[in-house]
């Protein structure tokens, strides 16, 4: 990238705060950030890693920055981190296997984001196609389709939470005459499904459909799978069109975030000037949180991938002990492949409150992330037994 030109007159450096709080909000934000940490010890039923130190990143936080517009092209707004977040997405390209003349992306505020983005871009491709995801697609998934709207038909699915191929096969030969848009999951929210993306493709290549598109939500296992020997093919080797990994979940950031990848001819066609700010208005929203490419390009160079493959492998010997816990109290408890998701029958509320687990309707689960320990693993199993014979008494 291109030096930037330095601005003709020096600005005067300072750090000092706007005004100070009273002693009652320097009290409010204590007992705010004493409940953060209590509650956090007992957070075992949501994808989010907790416990990092970007505190080198700190000094970040005293400047307006924004990476507004398309982090490719370049902007009259120079207060920003695209070289850096440049350097985010092609480490992610790379992972998903796409070539750096072929893919575009930016970094986004969360999956939401980069799943809508990918509606978006097969929308403005085939305006009247039709869209496929299964029932155990991100509840988010409908309101994007809502807000885009897109014609959509819901697919059933398998009880491992993995989309039902006879169901999909069926719905697209009945609707031939649209381009299929299909809405994959990889790690579906509650059981950590993977849909077979190299089976969609090759359905559609049965059913002879000339014009389709694949999205793939990788929330969590798009930092998982790459890990793990033997893991399906889910990315752009598998025919995927655009991706949506996160970067908050399994990276771990004190701010939501993520990544969306796309082929690039796609955003080609989409792509309008703006001459505000001086670049390309190819992303969702005008301005971009800057601060999220610095804190992912600060893990992924620090941790590298050798340390994710670790983290992984540590995160899966988990999964396998959390089980084996639960089995021996005579709980019904799985794990899909490859999965840190335990899925394991719904216990009492009181153990539901107690560990911040989520539920739908006769499951639960907890996700063996990097922070969670197998003596919390060995609580949590305590305390549902406990509640069990509480219940009993």
């Amino acid at each position: 990238m291109k030096s930037e030109a330095k601005p003709m007159l020096k600005t005067t450096e300072t750090t000092a705060p706007l005004g100070a709080l009273s002693p009652e909000d320097e009290r409010r934000l204590d007992e705010m950030f004493a409940y953060v940490k209590e509650q956090a010890e007992t957070f075992v039923g949501y994808p989010c890693r907790g416990r990092f130190d970007y505190s080198p990143l700190h000094r970040f936080l005293n400047y307006p920055i924004n990476n507004v517009g398309d982090p490719f092209a370049p902007s009259t707004y120079r207060v920003h981190t695209r070289e850096i977040e440049l350097e985010v997405l092609a480490w992610f390209a790379e992972l998903t296997h796409i070539s750096a003349e072929q893919y575009w992306g930016y970094v986004t505020n969360g999956g939401t984001e980069g799943n809508i983005y990918g509606l978006f871009l097969a929308r403005e491709l085939y305006p009247s196609g039709m869209v496929y995801y299964s029932e155990d697609t991100h509840y988010s998934v409908a309101k994007n389709l809502r807000v885009l709207n897109m014609k959509h038909i819901m697919i059933k699915a398998q009880p491992n939470g993995e989309i039902d191929y006879d169901d999909l096969y069926e719905t697209i030969r009945i609707h031939r005459d649209v381009p299929p848009i299909v809405f994959a999951n990889v790690g579906t929210t509650m059981t950590e499904a993977v849909d077979d993306v190299t089976r969609i493709r090759r359905m559609l290549r049965e059913l002879a459909i000339p014009e389709s598109y694949i999205h793939c939500d990788a929330a969590l296992c798009g930092m998982t799978l790459p890990f793990l020997d033997g893991a399906p093919e889910y990315d752009f080797r598998a025919g995927i069109d655009s991706i949506s990994i996160s970067g908050h979940k399994f990276i771990g950031s004190p701010i939501p975030c993520g990544v969306v990848l796309a082929k690039k001819r796609y955003v080609d066609r989409i792509a309008r000037s703006i001459e505000y700010v001086g670049t390309l208005d190819t992303t969702l929203t005008g301005s971009r949180n800057g601060i999220s490419p610095l804190v992912l390009w600060y893990a992924i160079r620090s941790r590298g991938a050798d340390g994710f493959r670790r983290e992984v492998a540590a995160c899966v010997e988990k999964a396998k002990y959390a089980v084996r816990r639960l089995r021996e109290i005579g709980m019904e408890a799985w794990r899909n492949p490859f999965a840190i998701t335990v899925v394991f029958e719904r216990p009492a509320p009181s153990v539901l409150q107690k560990w911040q687990i989520a539920v739908q309707r006769d499951r639960a689960h907890i996700i063996t992330m990097q922070t969670i320990s197998k003596e919390q693993i060995d609580e949590l199993v305590s305390d549902i037994e406990a509640a069990r014979e509480e219940v009993k008494a």
